[in-house]
């Protein structure tokens, strides 16, 4: 038996019933896109799921990589304990700024900050060790995300969660015949999740779809 389809209707539903975007966030994304950042952060379904297992997982460390405007950032330090650390990777040093501001303005500076650089060399570099991180989001250059994944197991604890946005290609994943390079590199990615036995994983319809892996 296939699944409900989810209609715009259903959507609007759900966002009045579990509302997690308030007017600070809504704002966010008016300012984020006047200052000329793309409007693709995640969803408001999305950001109310993630804190839902965020809280569910008890996670305190949390690892984001590609900040983007500090939509999601936000949303998962909203959702950690006062003690809690999150740490963001954005490769462009103006969404950085501009994030780091919201972050500030939201009054998350105490839990949250923003690297910025190349995530992958963050993550071979600096972060190296730094772990154990009970959370992982990744939501950046799609071709990279099976090495970003490679990167963040071993940096994650037993029972850790690893989550990739567009994991549904934005309607495309299973299109066979695409030779796009970001619905490659989610497919890739996806698979990646699948037969990784350090992981068990599984693809949830929320937003443009995230894959979802617990570390064994």
């Amino acid at each position: 038996m296939k699944g409900t389809p989810v209609t715009d209707e259903v959507i609007d539903y759900i966002n009045e019933l579990f509302p997690a975007e308030d007017e600070l966030l809504r704002q966010l994304r008016v300012d984020a896109e006047a200052a000329g950042i793309p409007p693709i952060a995640i969803s408001a379904e999305q950001a109310a799921f993630m804190q839902v297992l965020l809280r569910g997982a008890g996670a305190r460390r949390v690892i984001e990589i590609g900040t983007l405007a500090g939509y999601s950032a936000i949303t998962m330090a909203r959702a950690l304990p006062d003690d809690g650390e999150l740490v963001t990777l954005e490769v462009n040093p103006l969404h950085a700024e501009f994030a780091s501001a919201q972050i500030a303005r939201a009054g998350l500076a105490h839990k949250a900050r923003v690297l910025t650089g190349s995530a992958l060399d963050l993550l071979e570099r600096d972060l190296a060790g730094s772990g154990p991180y009970d959370f992982a989001f990744i939501d950046a250059d799609k071709p990279a995300y099976r090495r970003y994944l490679e990167l963040l197991v071993p940096m994650m604890r037993s029972g850790g969660l690893i989550a990739g946005d567009n994991a549904m290609a934005w309607g495309r994943i299973a299109d066979a015949s695409t030779t796009e390079a970001n619905v490659i590199g989610m497919r890739e990615f996806n698979r990646a999740v699948a037969d990784d036995q350090r992981l068990q994983g599984c693809l949830v319809p929320i937003g443009d779809g995230m894959c979802l892996a617990v570390v064994r």
